[in-house]
């Protein structure tokens, strides 16, 4: 590395719908959309980290849209904060019917990940500078979101996470 602070990028992946992935209902199976975000968010924090790195949690999924075999999908995932060892990746998911034009907004979650050595063992990632208002928002808020999934994972008490207090009972850090 060369030392920069990286910057936030933006990784975008397309697939292609295909008998192979529907249900009986010709639509796209949820695993399957979960296996594709998994990848398009490994790559973004990869490239982030300049390291191998492992899915470390997945938050919340909705399912708002279905998506339809011969839509065309595309995931955007990027980074919105790197903590000591890991990073939090946004996903976007969005699906395309070519022939109709449609666009619709399909999905979108947080995934986390660890930075690993080459011996498999947890090492620092870089840090990651908001440049926008847009993104300074999904970074400030991804401290509230890394409280609440370590409080769900048991690994954090929740009179500890000082983010999450604030947010529903004011200045109280």
């Amino acid at each position: 590395m060369t030392g920069k602070t990286p910057k936030q990028s933006l990784t975008i992946m397309n697939e292609l719908v295909l008998p192979n992935d529907t249900n009986t209902l010709n639509n796209l199976m949820g695993g399957r959309l979960l296996h594709w975000m998994d990848i398009a968010a490994a790559i973004s924090a990869q490239k982030h980290c300049n390291r191998i790195v492992v899915t470390a949690s997945v938050d919340n999924v909705s399912f708002k849209h279905s998506i339809k075999l011969g839509d065309v999908v595309t995931i955007e995932a990027k980074i919105t904060r790197a903590f000591t060892t890991s990073v939090e990746v946004r996903l976007d998911v969005w699906a395309q019917n070519i022939p109709s034009g449609t666009l619709v907004k399909s999905n979108e979650a947080y995934y986390t990940f660890v930075a690993l050595d080459k011996d498999g063992y947890k090492i620092d990632v870089p840090e990651l500078v908001p440049e926008t208002t847009d993104e300074t928002e999904l970074y400030n808020g991804a401290l509230r979101r890394r409280q609440l999934r370590l409080i769900l994972g048991g690994k954090m008490k929740a009179h500890d996470a000082t983010e999450l207090k604030a947010l529903f009972f004011g200045e109280q850090k």
